[in-house]
């Protein structure tokens, strides 16, 4: 039976589920071509591009994939990709409405050749239902239409028939949503988003992508362009409460002013970490000036003395105690290059404990050179501090480098924090966390996270103790004592760290109570005058 129709085609649900068209065969008739059809140049007319056009759309509709692909210039490859679009999306009904002449989607090639094919180009509508939405996806897409050597038109193939946004090499798939946050708060429930170093980054934990899979919604989502692009949901993901990072609104505050503070106005970069030792809590990090890299999380460069931290445990493991005498000469060599101190004279009555607490480089380079080995160094930072493992802190950060030498000379540089050490602020509390607490706990912004790193042994308690000793020295009578005056009960180490010639980078890391601190200031110069100052905002404050 032949009916006739007009330029909208409707469309109904078929036993199967299926939109389909009731059309007639008086649209294309019953013969089918002879022989293979090609493209030729010159376009269709008017009424032959709607013919293939309502003809195409009501095969594709009907499920009749194989029909539909006879109506382009590509059948196989289009039968291909409309079987890849009802197989993913697995609609229960789809209506194509055919439309009227429509301008040509973007990224359309230009035919400037008089003897080329040049489609016509009609619009069609969309409206696709699937199983448990409340509603359907309606689009509007694009058919090209050329003339063909039968002289009928035949829509002419690209994945952009099937949506305008799809492309070779893209795949058109439903995927698994999950709804945002609508906010995010640190741990006492404050929202964090008024907090310049945060802006940006706070948004990925909006997501949900750490979410319940049973909370999970679906959508139709294009893959393989430089971003997914998420057409249409289908089931709304289960609402997510707002989410709770382990930062401290108040000692983000305060390190969102000490890095400000320190980078004089944008002329020094600086960076600063706060950390929990007893659970690896992240509460607080900053960074300034704003708008660069998150050098707190992902920097990475040498950290100067305050890696004696790290030394001073591998010396102690050694047979090195705090009360050691451990000469501090004017100068050495370390991989053949001069070495100094930041002060004058030669102390060589200082014990290990005076090395440590000055920060005397050439006694560090002579014991190392002594007592350690080529490995000492990136072997106990590893095991013991955690650096060097693979971190899931819940933000893209950079893992410590500690290289291995391949002799002696090449570590001397690394046992003072120079040579090929990368590392950065996060790491460097966690240093002093580690030492505060005696257990690495891997820094996390998500408390609970699962996904994360583990040290393989700890400290003994006398090798522990001698190094709590130690730090607390360099403020009782060392390096940090005039930075740090009158905040009870804090254990640090500062750190000078000089790069390619430029000025000294300023590096200071401390622990007072439950609260590790580290700051990094570049062309700060000595720890004590820049980066100190930074961390004793948050120092003085405590983790209460």
């Amino acid at each position: 039976m032949k009916i006739g129709i007009g330029t909208v085609v409707a469309a109904m649900v078929a036993v199967g589920g299926y939109g389909v068209y009731n059309i007639a065969d008086a649209l294309t008739g019953n013969d089918k071509p002879k022989g293979p059809r090609t493209v030729v140049a010159g376009s269709p007319s008017d009424e032959q591009a709607a013919n293939a056009a309502k003809a195409f759309l009501a095969a594709w509709a009907k499920g009749d994939l194989e029909a539909a692909g006879e109506q382009t210039d590509r059948p196989d490859t289009a039968n291909a990709e409309l079987a890849a679009f009802r197989d993913k999306l697995k609609p229960t009904a789809i209506t194509l409405t055919a439309g009227g002449p429509a301008a040509a989607p973007a990224g359309a090639p230009v035919q400037d050749s008089a003897n080329a094919a040049k489609p016509v180009m009609r619009g069609f509508s969309a409206k696709v239902e699937f199983a448990g939405s409340g509603k359907a996806w309606t689009y509007e897409g694009v058919l090209p239409l050329v003339k063909m050597s039968d002289g009928k038109a035949a829509v002419q193939w690209s994945p952009a028939v099937v949506h305008p946004h799809m492309a070779t090499g893209r795949t058109i798939d439903v995927k698994p949503v999950f709804a945002q946050a609508s906010e995010v708060t640190d741990r006492n429930g404050k929202p964090l988003t008024a907090f310049p170093s945060l802006n940006g980054l706070l948004e990925g934990f909006k997501k949900g992508t750490d979410g319940d899979p049973a909370g999970a919604g679906s959508a139709v989502v294009i893959t393989g362009a430089p971003k997914p692009e998420q057409l249409f949901v289908i089931t709304e993901p289960k609402p997510v409460p707002s989410v709770k990072l382990t930062l401290d609104a108040k000692l983000q505050q305060a390190a969102e002013e000490a890095v400000k503070e320190q980078s004089k106005g944008g002329a020094h970069k600086a960076s600063l970490v706060a950390i929990e030792p007893s659970t690896g809590n992240i509460l607080a990090f900053a960074n300034a000036p704003l708008g660069g890299q998150n050098r707190a999380f992902a920097g990475g460069t040498a950290p100067g003395s305050t890696m004696k931290v790290v030394t001073g445990a591998a010396l102690l493991e050694a047979g090195v105690t705090p009360q050691s005498t451990v000469a501090c000469p004017s100068s050495t060599t370390a991989g053949g290059q001069p070495v100094k101190n930041d002060f004058d004279g030669e102390h060589p009555s200082y014990t290990f404990k005076d090395d440590f607490a000055q920060s005397c480089n050439t006694a560090f380079i002579n014991e190392g050179n002594k007592r350690l080995k080529a490995d000492s160094l990136p072997k106990i930072a590893k095991e013991v501090f955690g650096l060097g493992l693979v971190w899931h802190t819940g933000l893209e950060n950079f893992d410590t480098d500690i290289p291995v030498p391949s002799n002696i000379n090449g570590a001397l540089p690394e046992f003072i924090g120079q040579g090929a050490i990368r590392t950065n602020p996060l790491a460097m509390a966690s240093v002093s966390a580690t030492v505060q607490s005696g257990t690495f706990h891997q820094p996390v912004l998500i408390a609970g996270k699962k996904d994360i790193a583990t040290a393989s042994r700890q400290l003994s308690s006398s090798v522990l103790s001698d190094l709590r000793s130690l730090m607390r020295a360099v403020v009782t009578e060392g390096t940090a004592k005039d930075a740090v005056a009158g905040i009870p009960n804090v254990y640090a180490k500062t750190g000078t760290a000089e790069i390619d010639g430029k000025d000294t980078n300023s590096w200071f890391t401390a622990y007072r109570g439950n609260l590790a601190v580290a700051a990094e200031v570049e062309g700060g110069g000595h720890g004590s005058q820049a980066a100190a100052p930074a961390a004793a905002k948050l120092l003085r404050i405590g983790n209460n």
